[in-house]
């Protein structure tokens, strides 16, 4: 099963943890999901909060950019998907996927929960 890695090189936390799978010998598919091209649409990110264990958009919201973008603290589930799919800087990094399970990589240690 292929291990997904949402991953932004840009973020230092996000190569860290990329850096643990590759030294852990996991081979991992690697999806610049803030690039244009690997965008996760609406579907995609409700299906990882699936993933995630049926969690609220907001267990993987970057708080301080959504402050910035205007996303309302009182917004919906539904608002928050749409500001993601919208602006995937409000999505936070890494995230890690295989199969039916995701998880958040803060500590990036979380990243081996789902090997």
């Amino acid at each position: 099963m292929i291990y997904i890695l949402l991953h932004n090189p840009g973020c230092g936390s996000s190569k860290k943890g990329l850096a643990l799978l590759q030294d852990n010998d996991i081979e991992v598919k690697v999806r610049k999901y803030a690039s244009k091209t690997e965008q996760l649409d609406l579907e995609e990110l409700k299906s990882l909060a699936q993933k995630m264990g049926g969690v609220s958009p907001r267990a993987f919201l970057r708080e301080k950019d959504a402050e910035k973008t205007g996303l309302a603290e009182t917004a919906t589930d539904a608002q928050v998907f749409a500001a993601m799919a919208e602006n995937p800087k409000l999505i936070q990094r890494p995230i890690g996927i295989k199969g039916d399970k995701a998880v958040l990589g803060r500590p990036n240690s979380a990243l081996l929960d789902i090997v």
